[in-house]
């Protein structure tokens, strides 16, 4: 079985999750950290190829009404050179509040400044592939 890898993509920083063998919950996070969209998605297929991944699901901005945000046409545009590059098939997962949420868990452990700047990204990412891996076992 392969595993599923969820990507919270950013400008400066892209969070990583990539599931564990039975693609039941988070194995492993990174964060990748680049300015340049082609080397990030070659990391990415470079993670991706070395971690044996399957599935690919990036966080997909949207409002809280649903709508999509002003992010929305850019991260269609990297998710479709992403499965060009990849070969994979890219699902796009609706990441409201994820960042939030990962601010809220790192203040609760007390990551704070660049230590918690560093980490955020990937425990998005953690979210992102927590909530695709739930939606997947309903």
């Amino acid at each position: 079985m392969n595993r599923i890898m969820a990507i919270d993509y950013g400008d400066a920083r892209t969070g990583i999750a990539i599931s564990d063998l039975l693609c039941s919950l988070v194995g492993s996070t990174t964060v990748i950290h680049s300015w340049d969209e082609d080397k990030t998605l070659q990391e990415i297929c470079r993670l991706a190829k070395e971690h044996q991944v399957g599935e690919l699901v990036m966080g997909f901005p949207r409002n809280m009404d649903g709508s999509e945000g002003p992010r929305a046409e850019k991260y269609r545009s990297f998710a479709k050179r992403l499965e060009e590059k990849s070969g994979l098939s890219v699902t796009l997962w609706d990441e409201r509040r994820t960042t939030i949420e990962a601010h809220q868990i790192l203040s609760d452990h007390n990551y704070h400044g660049k230590k918690r700047k560093n980490t955020v990204d990937a425990v998005a990412a953690g979210l992102i592939l927590e909530g695709y891996l739930s939606f997947r076992c309903r």
